[in-house]
């Protein structure tokens, strides 16, 4: 049944008036009769009586004006559904992400932004490690992740990589520890012999690689004393005198009692990588476009003040 038709019975209807009907379509007269005769060859019943001087519904006509009103409201939901998929508005967005990167201002504000912007998408997060984001993505189970690393996360065909933002690692430790009281900031060879406690390295893998690296550079491998799977745990730890820690930037905006953070010398740092498949549904595409605002906004506001 072609919906033009309905259209054209649910005017008539309403005008109860064939002139003025075909007046408010934007069509003659005539051409207007022959589908609503069309339809009713078609529904094999009489719509409407017809006279020189009234329209009137017939029975059927009376009847099957609802049902007509509702397929059409149906007709036009089912396009507005379409409309709004094909432009990100609505579906499923499956994200990944390492356990700090909420913390990260640019990556907060994308999350809020996609929210309000996006409100009908069924967004799911998972905090997942370098490799488990990897293989959710190849299998279809997230369609974006964020993971940290120094240099570009190693990925199988059909996936990219797509650098977002670098930030300095800060060493965290106890207020009493004698690097903390250090006139001079320390550097990875002052770590030598110095307990260390971990962020697990499943998690974390990409940098705590690059930690070891540093560290066999200047001829030592570190002291760990404990591998832990929550921030939390990390810097109670770490403010109880268990050992130092290496942090990003960002995680400096947490407040523990005890625990100070001083820059290393000299610097190291930490990359943050977003990945996804080359083909990405339309919610993802929506996302990427507004993180990579996110962060293009804020490097703008930095450059401004």
């Amino acid at each position: 049944m072609d919906l033009r038709h309905l259209r054209y019975f649910l005017c008539v209807a309403d005008e109860m008036h064939f002139g003025r009907a075909a007046q408010r379509l934007g069509m003659s007269q005539p051409p207007l009769s022959q589908q609503i005769r069309a339809l009713e060859q078609e529904l094999g019943v009489r719509l409407f009586d017809r006279t020189s001087r009234r329209v009137a519904l017939t029975e059927a006509g009376r009847l099957f004006l609802p049902e007509a009103r509702k397929t059409l409201i149906q007709a036009d939901r089912a396009a507005q559904v379409a409309r709004q998929t094909q432009d990100g508005h609505l579906g499923r967005l499956a994200m990944g992400f390492t356990a700090s990167a909420p913390f990260v201002p640019q990556i907060a504000d994308a999350l809020y932004d996609f929210r309000q912007s996006y409100p009908q998408v069924d967004l799911k997060l998972h905090e997942l490690g370098r490799d488990d984001q990897v293989t959710w993505i190849e299998r279809g189970d997230l369609d974006i992740g964020i993971m940290r690393g120094v240099q570009p996360p190693s990925l199988p065909p059909g996936l990219q990589a797509c650098w977002l933002l670098e930030e300095d690692m800060l060493l965290a430790l106890r207020q009493d520890h004698a690097l903390a009281r250090r006139d001079a900031d320390p550097g990875i060879a002052d770590l030598a012999g110095v307990p260390f406690v971990l962020y697990g390295t499943t998690s974390s893998a990409d940098f705590n690689d690059h930690f070891f690296a540093l560290c066999d550079q200047a001829g030592f491998k570190p002291h760990i004393t404990l591998e832990v799977g929550s921030f939390a745990t990390l810097l109670g730890l770490v403010a109880a005198g268990f050992g130092v820690t290496i942090l990003a930037r960002s995680l400096s905006r947490l407040h523990v009692d005890k625990l100070v953070l001083r820059p290393l010398f000299p610097p190291v740092r930490t990359r943050l990588w977003m990945i996804h498949k080359d083909d990405l549904p339309p919610t993802a595409q929506a996302f990427r476009a507004v993180i990579l605002q996110a962060i293009s906004g804020h490097d703008a506001g930095a450059k401004d003040a």
